[in-house]
């Protein structure tokens, strides 16, 4: 029996046709600008690039590259070794298989071609998840999928070791953002397209008791200065297509310099005696 999605990609398509507010883009133009720092820093020209997600061209302004764009699909529009470098644009967070997409983009690359890929992991919108969770319980006595679940660090370096990539590497960006109340965040999330995708998300409306029990939970434990905060981490996944030329992990024992000699101190034995 087939895995029920866990998002709605119809619901997300429809999400982001609706974002029309620039200013709401701001972590998309900040993530880029992340993008374009770690670009400077390979030192490489690349030729042949693709941008994968709806804000594709918003990024190839801010990085200074010229890519191909294309959408962020489950299937990606990629053949085999056909670029060196591709960039996965704050998308994969709603991808139905991450790690499908992550093998697609290894295959696509040409070998030492480059791959970095943002997406909202960690905590993001974790004060919003906890409100909504401790008001649904104190009205209702249950609780409903409203925030999409995120990734953790540790488990999106095993997504990357799983696709095949060389030199992995998982960092996290921590944003946080204060707004003059949870509406004013709820109406931001709508505008940059982030509004709840997932599948099993409640179809009806929502009855206006939860929100406001929920902005007071709100109000109560994550305000400061009079301000309500709210914590974005952007997960930054960067990989190479493996290569000859590559540097390679030492095989274990191989070591032909001990760290003592190195640090110039003494090394002593399980016996307390100099080794």
């Amino acid at each position: 029996m087939d895995t029920p999605a866990l998002f709605d990609p119809h619901a997300v398509t429809a999400h982001r046709a609706r974002a029309r507010d620039e200013d709401a883009l701001f972590l998309h133009k900040f993530a880029a600008s992340e993008v374009s720092e770690r670009l400077k820093d390979v030192n490489r020209t690349f030729t042949d690039a693709v941008f994968i997600g709806w804000q594709g061209p918003l990024w190839a302004k801010e990085t200074g590259v010229f890519p191909r764009f294309i959408p962020d699909s489950d299937v990606l529009d990629l053949e085999p070794e056909s670029c060196d470098l591709i960039v996965h644009c704050l998308g994969l967070h709603w991808s139905n298989d991450p790690v499908g997409q992550l093998i697609q983009m290894r295959r696509a690359l040409r070998p030492d071609g480059l791959m970095i890929s943002v997406m909202f992991a960690g905590e993001t919108l974790d004060e919003l998840r906890q409100s909504l969770t401790q008001a649904e319980a104190a009205i209702s006595g249950g609780i409903s999928p409203r925030v999409a679940p995120m990734a953790d660090l540790r488990g999106l370096g095993a997504l990357l070791q799983r696709a095949g990539f060389g030199l992995p590497v998982a960092d996290i960006e921590p944003v946080r953002v204060a707004y003059e109340t949870p509406w004013h965040l709820m109406r931001e999330l709508r505008a940059m397209g982030e509004a709840n995708a997932m599948t099993a998300r409640g179809k009806g409306f929502t009855r206006r008791d939860l929100f406001v029990k929920m902005a007071e939970v709100y109000a109560q434990n994550f305000c400061e200065d009079g301000r309500m905060m709210a914590t974005f981490e952007l997960a930054f996944l960067t990989g190479w297509a493996p290569s000859d030329t590559q540097q390679k992990p030492l095989r274990p024992g191989s070591a032909t310099t001990r760290l003592a000699d190195f640090l110039g101190a003494t090394e002593m034995g399980e016996d307390g005696e100099k080794a």
